[in-house]
């Protein structure tokens, strides 16, 4: 009965925010201007707040470089994985190997991560995170603007170039790395500075899990989903996630054998592809392809967050 409850405790908030953001879409109490303004507010505000105070307090090692260059390699190597069995499989939609890499972590895995292990296990998860975010902000979007040139001229490439730069998540992760890795963090520990910058991190970031979790719920749509096409998308990341997690899952146990980030690992393979996919999209076919890949492939994840809880 205690474990039941504990599941419970930590499924169920989901699932409450989740079927709460459907009604806000189905009775038209938040408009898409409105779940737009809360997903501004969770990724551009709070995020960034957890982000700061998780690699501010981090420890940190020589694994603290080695693992974000993994993953950002293991990223580029889902890419490519999706490419060639893409085009093996017939599949000819060019955004097929963008759904075979990067991962939901902003708007979806610190929320349940949370969920499942608490804020003091962050760091794990955003050491994992990291080497993805700057796949995602890097070169993700740099080969997503170079699939249509016709539709972005200089001046787009550069104003792309200025947001992956400026954006609050990478200026976030980039000034909490400052603080830990120069120890200013730990230096104000003792006069207790340190626990202001807390409570305010902790402040600004109180509501980000409700607010995302609502947003994804609102936009989770199955109505017209080519479900042939989708589903051969959604089974071929889970094959391309689930082979290559396996391998970084070896990889880390064979270089740090003491490590357990074993549940980091788990949850951040089992998230969908970013959610900004369906925005590079200049055709409402692959429009409605991408947004019907992304709601099964939350799916997917939503599930693998119940086994993950009741496992433990």
């Amino acid at each position: 009965m205690e474990r039941l409850t504990e599941v419970l405790r930590i499924v169920l908030p989901v699932v409450v925010m989740l079927l709460l953001g459907m009604l806000c879409r189905r009775k038209a109490l938040i408009t898409r201007n409105g779940i737009d303004a809360l997903k501004t507010v969770a990724v551009q505000i709070g995020l960034p707040a957890v982000l700061l105070h998780t690699f501010a307090a981090a420890e940190y090692s020589w694994a603290t470089l080695v693992v974000p260059l993994i993953m950002f390699l293991v990223c580029v190597l889902g890419w490519l994985l999706g490419k060639w069995l893409g085009g093996a499989l017939g599949m000819k939609n060019r955004f097929v190997p963008f759904l075979t890499t990067g991962f939901e972590a902003g708007m979806l895995g610190y929320a349940l991560f949370t969920l499942l292990y608490g804020s003091e296990r962050l760091p794990d998860f955003a050491r994992i995170d990291l080497g993805q975010v700057l796949f995602v902000f890097t070169l993700y979007k740099a080969l997503l603007g170079r699939g249509e040139p016709h539709t972005r001229d200089e001046g787009d490439m550069r104003r792309l170039l200025k947001e992956m730069i400026l954006s609050p998540i990478i200026l976030a992760i980039l000034a909490g790395v400052i603080l830990g890795v120069s120890g200013a963090y730990q230096a104000l520990v003792p006069s207790g500075a340190a626990d202001v910058l807390d409570a305010c991190t902790d402040f600004l970031s109180a509501p980000v899990s409700a607010l995302i979790l609502l947003s994804i719920g609102y936009d989770l749509v199955f109505r017209d989903i080519p479900w042939a096409e989708t589903l051969k998308a959604a089974g071929l990341r889970l094959g391309v996630m689930a082979a290559l997690g396996g391998c970084v899952l070896l990889l880390f146990h064979l270089l740090w054998p003491q490590a357990q980030w074993d549940r980091a690992v788990w949850l951040m393979f089992l998230l969908p592809p970013p959610y900004v996919l369906p925005v590079f999209s200049t055709d409402e076919g692959q429009r409605v392809y991408l947004s019907s890949a992304l709601s099964v492939s939350t799916l997917i994840t939503l599930a693998g967050f119940v086994l993950l809880a009741v496992i433990g």
